[in-house]
């Protein structure tokens, strides 16, 4: 289910249908259904998963650090330079982009960029371990 999550410009409504997504599949694989009324919570200890929402995050700032570690001329860095001219937006909020979502992982993980260069310090910063 996390396959490409690394590059979504992710909205609460998309990470709470991915967390129904995931409850149904536990669910599943305890044999519970929904009329059993057990707590979801109570599932996710029971299997010893932490939430997807955490390992979404987790998975955007472990690319965010890779692609900041790459050399400026590398292709995947190019990218954040590209200059859009005059573009014609539609009316109402501007689109979520992918660094906002960034800067408000770093800022809910009370993370510091200068750690990005430090490959083994940022995973461990990052890491979101399962529950036991």
């Amino acid at each position: 289910m996390l396959y490409g999550t690394e590059c979504w410009a992710i909205k609460r409504y998309h990470a709470q249908k991915m967390s129904v997504a995931e409850m149904h599949i536990l669910r599943w694989m305890c044999g519970n259904m929904r009329r059993d009324k057990v707590r979801n919570e109570d599932i996710c200890i029971k299997i010893g998963v932490a939430p997807i929402k955490e390992k979404m995050r987790e998975n955007r700032l472990r690319w965010f650090g890779y692609v900041r570690r790459r050399p400026t001329h590398a292709p995947v860095r190019q990218v954040e330079h590209i200059k859009l001219g005059q573009v014609k937006r539609e009316q109402g909020r501007p689109k979520k982009t992918w660094m906002e979502v960034i800067r408000q992982d770093i800022e809910a993980k009370g993370l510091n960029k200068c750690i990005l260069l430090d490959r083994n310090e940022w995973r461990k910063l990052i890491h979101v371990p399962d529950p036991a």
